[in-house]
């Protein structure tokens, strides 16, 4: 195992500096705790970046604390998030560009969470491949309590100085961990964990979490994990059972970490095993119910009746949100659930439209240029039963809706697995 002794002078250069606040400025991100924004970094970014090299030198730079942020969860709970200054960020990603290429060429093969190249789409066609191909099909499904927040920061420099001994770059490593939060105008030390939010977070735990990864590999358990999102494949109850066993001991006693047992369990792939928003089953694979409904709450929103504005601006908005859905789900076998969706996407934009139209002697007017004879009946144009009558349908065929541009989610190949390599 190679071992890099010096790798501080990396940082010290504007090239290396100016490069990563382009990554930084490509992925936004809010302010921090001193209030400066990417824009703001942006048009002094000359004297800005001069003065991070600096300090850099001299070794005066500090990092400051993190602003925590809370966001919404699908099971209701709340996600905690460390937004660190601008200036954090564009170091943060230096180190990371730095650390990147000596760590992830040797993490575990089936860790796919946070690494270049890497996707959701090859880490479920990997437990797919196990499940039905090697017919593995007792599954631990195993969950972690807030993992980047309980993360022990004397581990983490432990499993970096493995590869890493550049006593300038662990002691970044470890202001960045130490640095503490602003929780409104309070400070809190953080005396665990690497906040979620934090550019080099992701590899930080991915270092630690390798430890795990190959450690079950060493006895031989198969594993696809993703991030803090961990499957592990049997043959048999009785194999399932000692896994989660052996997982448990290294999580919770080797590596400090807190397995949720409300939400860890063993599950058999005749009945579904739910990851990345999938339930992979042992001939197929479907799309989570919770995922359905929230795309469906999506596009109920861009396609309101009241204030949806004019067609052509309602599938600009539109299209976005069908097309995210469309490719990250095509893995799961969908044809027939897209097709649904589909027509009651399509009918939603006929309510729109005969909304907009207000009269019906414009929904006559339409079908008349179409060639169809009156006399028509007069519907109710502001009525949802009105979008699945033959007179919406006859004025706003399929055919124009494509015309208009409307992503045509029905078309897509489904259930076609990824290259998982």
């Amino acid at each position: 195992m190679r071992v890099h002794f010096s790798l501080y002078g990396r940082l010290l250069s504007l090239q290396a500096l100016y490069l990563a606040y382009k990554q930084v400025k490509k992925n936004q991100g809010a302010a921090g705790i001193d209030g400066q924004s990417i824009g703001d970094f942006t048009q002094n970014l000359e004297k800005e970046l001069k003065q991070l090299l600096l300090e850099l030198k001299e070794k005066r730079y500090r990092a400051q604390p993190v602003k925590r942020v809370e966001i919404d969860k699908d099971d209701g709970d709340k996600r905690q998030l460390g937004i660190p200054t601008v200036r954090d960020r564009i170091v943060q990603q230096c180190l990371s560009n730095i650390m990147t290429p000596i760590f992830d060429p040797h993490f575990h093969p089936s860790s796919y969470g946070y690494r270049v190249g890497r996707s959701c789409h090859q880490a479920i066609s990997k437990a797919t491949l196990f499940i039905r191909r090697y017919n593995k099909r007792h599954v631990v499904d195993m969950d972690l309590s807030k993992c980047f927040d309980t993360l022990d920061h004397e581990l983490i420099l432990k499993f970096v100085r493995k590869r890493i001994t550049d006593g300038s770059i662990l002691n970044l490593i470890r202001q960045f961990l130490n640095s503490g939060v602003m929780i409104g105008s309070t400070f809190e030390n953080s005396e665990i964990g690497s906040p979620q939010g934090g550019v080099i977070s992701p590899l930080l735990s991915n270092i630690y979490l390798d430890e795990f990864d190959q450690e079950m590999m060493r006895r031989q358990h198969r594993i696809v994990r993703y991030a803090d999102d961990i499957l592990i494949f049997c043959t048999s109850t009785s194999g399932a059972e000692n896994a989660l066993k052996v997982a448990s001991q290294l999580l919770e006693v080797t590596l400090k970490l807190k397995v949720n047992e409300r939400k860890t369990h063993i599950a058999h792939s005749d009945t579904g095993i739910k990851f990345l928003g999938v339930i992979i089953g042992s001939n197929y694979t479907r799309i989570q119910e919770k995922k359905l409904k929230n795309f469906k709450v999506k596009v109920k929103q861009f396609t309101k009746r009241n204030g949806a504005g004019n067609l052509a601006t309602v599938l600009k908005r539109l299209n976005p949100v069908l097309r995210g859905f469309v490719n990250y789900f095509k893995i799961a076998n969908i044809s027939n659930i897209l097709q649904q969706l589909f027509t009651w996407i399509r009918r939603r934009l006929r309510a729109v439209q005969l909304r907009l139209w207000k009269k019906p002697m414009r929904l006559h007017r339409r079908l008349k240029q179409l060639k169809f004879k009156p006399p028509f009946k007069f519907i109710k144009m502001n009525s949802w039963r009105s979008a699945k009558s033959p007179l919406a349908n006859y004025a706003m065929p399929n055919k124009w809706f494509k015309e208009m541009g409307l992503y045509q989610i029905d078309k897509l190949k489904t259930g076609v697995l990824a290259s998982y390599y």
